[in-house]
């Protein structure tokens, strides 16, 4: 009796012992499922990536080692995984975000710069085209050819016509000397009266017309030594002239400048050769081509700018002295990094 008392009490607790390790062997099973893994102290979430840490996204310079509510902002944190960190660095943007934004790549590339400046300029005579002419004796302005300011003339022709005693006295020595009946004496005379003719005005046709003729001209001729225009008209018809007197002014303007002002902070990048391009106020549309030829050496005190000259070819006589135009000037070149314009954002500061 006793004996099989024993035995069924060891049989309840085999069933106990059974019993308890069914219903508690899953409980735990469980539980150890959906308890959160931990790598290096970091607490792991069920991605299966790899967390570096967790950060507030307002935040990230600030690093957890476990999720929770950011102690920052009303948010949660989130994780930072491995496989991100070892992409390349940059900012990823989906190709939807690009599109929308706008956004497009370029290639930073080695390209030529030029300096371009602009500057308004005015057109005057080429001061190297100037003419004076001046009787090299005393006389009278018996016939006056060319007659007002402005009137043009070309290389050769006559302007006025002098009438001077001086002269005429010379020509009838010069003539004398080619009668004397001793030709061995009267031949060194003649060719010195001959040289003195020609000292005093008179041109090498005007003499060869009077040993020709054998007559004496009242009158000689004053010529223009270049084609121009007239700017100064010195004397009328009638008028005394003193010897080395002013009878006109000549300027050839097949040549003109274009004297522009440039701000003192651009001037060193401009030099003699710099190519330039002249667009006049009242040509629209025309384009002149010329080059800088000379930097003036001084400053205006009062508006801080110097004074630069180009040359221009005035061929057809369209560039007339007076006129406003707007150049462009292309200054030094040079190699460096270029980026579109658009790249470029400016902080207020600075541009990045």
């Amino acid at each position: 009796m006793k004996r099989s008392h024993l035995m069924m009490i060891a049989a309840v607790i085999v069933l106990l012992v059974i019993f308890a390790g069914y219903w508690f062997k899953p409980f735990n099973s469980d539980h150890d499922a959906h308890a959160p893994a931990s790598v290096d102290g970091i607490t792991q979430d069920d991605s299966g990536k790899t967390v570096l840490f967790w950060y507030d996204p307002m935040v990230p310079g600030q690093k957890f080692d476990k999720p929770g509510k950011s102690p920052f902002m009303d948010m949660m944190l989130v994780p930072k995984y491995a496989e991100a960190e070892a992409q390349d660095s940059g900012v990823m943007i989906s190709s939807q975000t690009m599109q929308n934004l706008g956004i497009r790549l370029a290639s930073v590339e080695m390209a030529s710069f030029t300096d371009r400046l602009s500057a308004v300029g005015r057109i005057e005579p080429d001061e190297r085209r100037f003419y004076s002419v001046q009787p090299r004796i005393a006389g009278f302005v018996d016939r006056l050819l060319v007659r007002a300011v402005g009137d043009p003339v070309s290389k050769g022709q006559k302007i006025a016509e002098i009438y001077a005693p001086e002269l005429l006295a010379a020509q009838h020595e010069y003539l004398a000397l080619l009668d004397y009946k001793d030709a061995t004496i009267a031949e060194g005379l003649a060719q010195a009266a001959q040289g003195r003719l020609g000292l005093l005005g008179m041109t090498s046709g005007e003499i060869a017309a009077i040993t020709r003729n054998r007559r004496a001209t009242e009158r000689f001729g004053v010529y223009a030594p270049a084609s121009g225009v007239v700017t100064e008209l010195s004397v009328r018809e009638g008028a005394q002239l003193m010897s080395g007197s002013s009878l006109i002014q000549i300027a050839d303007l097949s040549t003109v400048w274009l004297v522009a002002e440039v701000p003192e902070r651009d001037i060193m990048r401009l030099k003699p050769g710099t190519a330039a391009k002249v667009e006049l106020q009242s040509l629209p549309g025309e384009a002149f081509a010329g080059e800088v030829n000379y930097i003036y050496p001084t400053l205006d005190e009062v508006s801080r700018t110097a004074r630069v000259r180009v040359e221009l070819a005035n061929r057809n006589g369209l560039l007339r002295p007076g006129m406003y135009g707007n150049v462009r000037l292309e200054g030094v070149s040079r190699d460096a990094l270029s980026i579109p314009s658009e790249s470029i954002i400016a902080t207020g500061l600075r541009k990045v």
